[in-house]
């Protein structure tokens, strides 16, 4: 018998029990569309992570508080401008930018709309370690900063809710903090460039570090210091991340007369690889999951093929009385089974495939959906499917050589 003739028959089996066909091909159909939908997931989850990351700036180090205070703050941190006083003297090579920043919860008011934001009160240099565009106006001066004016630069998408009509610019909002308690007003001088993804820099506002130094007590040390939330470094190109990291660490311990790190100094790459393999780990899980159920659909195919081995028992006594050896016997089955896993394999890809565009970009559960189809999740699902198939038949072929023509022949 030759493949054609086996897969001729093997499909007018198929077709002649259509219901039964289609139910045995859903398993394989769900396991294999879940497969590269649930992969397509995980992998968008990591890219939307590594994107948020480097639209933070190029080239960063970033100095967070081993201790931070809950209510979006520095209250109970451990950093402060003191260390960035410190950073800036001690002219590290490598270094090119250091800045500060203090976030702290608030309400931004401005007329009728009344929106939560995140405050980051920090120097001139933050423009330059962010990297951050001015959509409009500019950013505040350093004699604002001397003088602590109270100007703010509003990220994108607090000026949009704020100012709907696009005139923020030289405009008035209100910042109010502690429930309320607390408000000072700011002068609108500039607006950010729209971040891409979900960057936390669209729904904050920038505003001198000087300005609420004096008015937020709470931010203070016992010293007087000013406590800061975390400080980010910006180093060249060309320099070695790592000795400007152990630099750091070794400066702000001296700094801080403790004998153990009260700080964690991570660079980008840093954060991008534990967002990879927190990713990563998703992806396997959501995979294996999606696995069960290709395993369940290949169950399955095994089960219709046994009970096709026993419905088929006179058709096969037929064919082994007319010359049809053990090998055309399994290789029909086989076929067939094949055939059946195949067809759903295919149509499972073309699920899979187009739930993930589907759901690309949209928002779900107030989070926006971001997929990322991987080729090799594709064959992956495939070859399974194909073993799948094999596996699947294999047996109940092996079941259908050991009929007895005679016995068969004799068989209603």
């Amino acid at each position: 018998m030759s493949l054609l003739d086996a897969f001729g028959i093997a499909w007018r089996a198929i077709i002649a029990n259509r219901l039964r066909s289609a139910l045995t091909a859903l398993g394989l159909i769900i396991g294999v569309s879940s497969v590269i939908v649930l992969i397509a997931v995980g992998q968008g989850t990591q890219k939307g992570v590594t994107d948020q990351i480097r639209g933070l700036g190029t080239n960063l180090i970033f100095i967070e508080s081993s201790a931070q205070g809950g209510g979006g703050g520095a209250t109970q941190g451990t950093l402060t401008t003191s260390d960035v006083e410190g950073i800036e003297a001690a002219a590290i090579p490598g270094l090119t930018a250091v800045a500060p920043e203090a976030n702290v919860d608030a309400q931004a008011i401005a007329g009728a709309e009344n929106i939560p934001i995140v405050i980051v009160a920090t120097t001139g240099a933050y423009l330059e370690v962010r990297d951050t565009p001015l959509a409009s106006g500019a950013f505040f001066s350093p004699l604002a900063e001397e003088q602590g004016e109270f100007v703010v630069v509003l990220g994108s998408r607090v000026a949009e809710a704020l100012f709907p009509a696009g005139d923020a610019l030289g405009q008035s909002a209100r910042l109010a903090f502690a429930g309320g308690r607390i408000s000072f007003d700011f002068r609108v001088v500039g607006v950010l460039a729209e971040q891409g993804g979900e960057s936390d820099i669209n729904d904050q506002v920038v505003v001198p570090i000087t300005a609420i130094a004096s008015r937020l007590r709470f931010l203070r040390t016992p010293t007087g210091d000013l406590r800061v939330t975390d400080i980010v470094a910006q180093v060249s190109p060309d320099a070695d991340e790592e000795r400007v990291k152990e630099q750091l660490t070794e400066l702000l311990t001296f700094l801080h007369e403790s004998a153990e790190p009260d700080f964690v100094v991570q660079s980008q790459d840093d954060l991008i690889s534990a967002a990879a393999e927190v990713s990563n780990a998703l992806s396997i899980l959501l995979g294996s999951v999606a696995g069960i159920s290709l395993l369940v659909g290949g169950i399955g195919v095994m089960n219709i093929m046994l009970v096709s081995v026993t419905e088929r028992t006179r058709e096969i006594g037929i064919r082994r009385a007319v010359g049809a050896t053990g090998n055309d016997i399994v290789k029909q089955f086989v076929t067939e089974a094949l055939t059946l896993s195949l067809v759903g394999g295919l149509t499972g890809i073309a699920l899979g495939l187009g739930v993930s565009l589907a759901v690309d970009g949209r928002e779900l559960g107030g989070q926006v959906m971001t997929t990322v189809i991987q080729p090799w999740s594709v064959a992956a699902a495939f070859a399974v499917a194909a073993v799948v198939g094999f596996a699947s038949g294999s047996y109940p072929a092996y079941k259908a050589t050991l009929v007895d023509p005679i016995a068969a022949l004799r068989n209603e």
